[in-house]
């Protein structure tokens, strides 16, 4: 794996650590494309530290969770607005 790759993951874990951001705001971050960073997330992070790739994966799967009420909470909004 490329150096530029490796550090760019270090600082994508770094950040969704620190704030418990979604890939995709991450991704506007970093300006790479979401499919990047969940690459990066889901699969190159377990082959440099399989530690921080679990802590990550707990996060993004409360991402998970919640997904379904943030879509509702934008419907809302936008047929508010209307």
């Amino acid at each position: 794996m490329d150096q530029k790759i490796k550090d760019r993951i270090k600082k994508e874990t770094d950040y969704i650590l620190t704030t418990k951001d979604t890939l995709r705001n991450v991704a506007k971050k970093f300006k790479v494309s979401k499919s990047t960073v969940h690459k990066d997330m889901s699969e190159r992070l377990y082959k440099l530290s399989p530690e921080l790739a679990d802590k990550i994966r707990n996060i993004l799967n409360e991402h998970l969770e919640y997904r379904h009420i943030k879509g509702g909470e934008s419907t809302k909004i936008k047929y508010q607005k209307a």
